[in-house]
């Protein structure tokens, strides 16, 4: 079984790829809406949190894991691989596409203050062309508007914003930096115009969590959606973004079991 987790739906995108690549796999997902977002919380905390998740994936027989959340992956991901004797496969802002690819030189990074500032990203960073020039655009507050649903002032006013300083510069290619920001896909390619290529890379990771899966044989295809938050919430959502609907039923959602101990004791911060 292939597990994969975020702090909410935003990694149904990456779900998404990984079910067409792999029809016959069993996937289990975990939205961690009780303890989202984590776009702004400390290191410790969000170590605290994938610890507890993994273990909770692997218990259920999950032997890949799939942290599909940019910025759990910037601060939990290589701690995880020293710990836990399984693949464990992030997801990072396709940075190196966007570089070999631009036209004008100059490209743009949509993401959480936490992914930007993770040193993993600075390292990502400074792989690349120093002639290109990145703008980093930090999005605070998008994946919690995005996760009250598409029908928000709040989605466009900060989609609105974080575009235009991408627009001054002159990008022609724009990072997606966060597994939820697909959802609003069409969106920013409005705002930002047809000549601005916009990069996604959940197709690429569903292409690495094959190469990992080889030959083996993974189940019957079936696909279950657990979140530690409200599950009708959960179901609304699923049936709100239609490239979400198209591919998952909400009949498919479950309650998570008891995972809200942190959630409970930590507390939480607004991205």
């Amino acid at each position: 079984m292939i597990g994969v987790f975020d702090s909410g739906i935003g990694g149904l995108t990456v779900l998404q790829w990984i079910r067409q690549r792999l029809p016959q796999a069993d996937l289990l997902y975990l939205a961690d809406q009780a303890f989202a977002p984590y776009g702004a919380k400390s290191t410790e905390l969000l170590q605290q949190r994938c610890d507890r998740i993994a273990d909770w994936l692997i218990a259920q027989g999950c032997i890949v894991l799939v942290v599909a959340c940019n910025t759990a992956t910037a601060h939990c991901v290589d701690a995880l691989r020293q710990r836990l004797p399984f693949d464990i496969i992030g997801v990072e802002p396709g940075i190196k596409p966007a570089a070999l690819g631009t036209r004008s030189g100059a490209i743009g990074i949509l993401a959480t203050e936490n992914t930007l500032a993770s040193s993993r990203y600075q390292q990502l960073a400074s792989r690349f062309n120093p002639n290109t020039c990145v703008v980093n655009q930090p999005c605070p507050g998008l994946a919690d508007a995005i996760e009250l649903g598409p029908d928000t002032e709040q989605i466009d006013a900060i989609l609105t914003r974080c575009t235009a300083v991408m627009t001054d510069a002159g990008v022609d290619r724009v990072v997606l930096g966060c597994t939820h920001y697909p959802l609003v896909k069409d969106r920013l390619q409005r705002l930002l115009g047809t000549q601005v290529q916009l990069i996604d890379t959940g197709e690429a990771i569903a292409g690495e969590v094959a190469r990992r899966a080889g030959s083996a044989e993974w189940g019957q295809g079936s696909t279950r959606l657990l979140t530690t938050g409200s599950l009708p919430r959960l179901q609304q959502l699923i049936g709100a973004y239609p490239v979400l609907s198209s591919h998952f039923q909400a009949n498919q959602c479950e309650a998570a079991p008891d995972l809200s101990d942190l959630a409970q004791t930590t507390g939480s911060s607004s991205a």
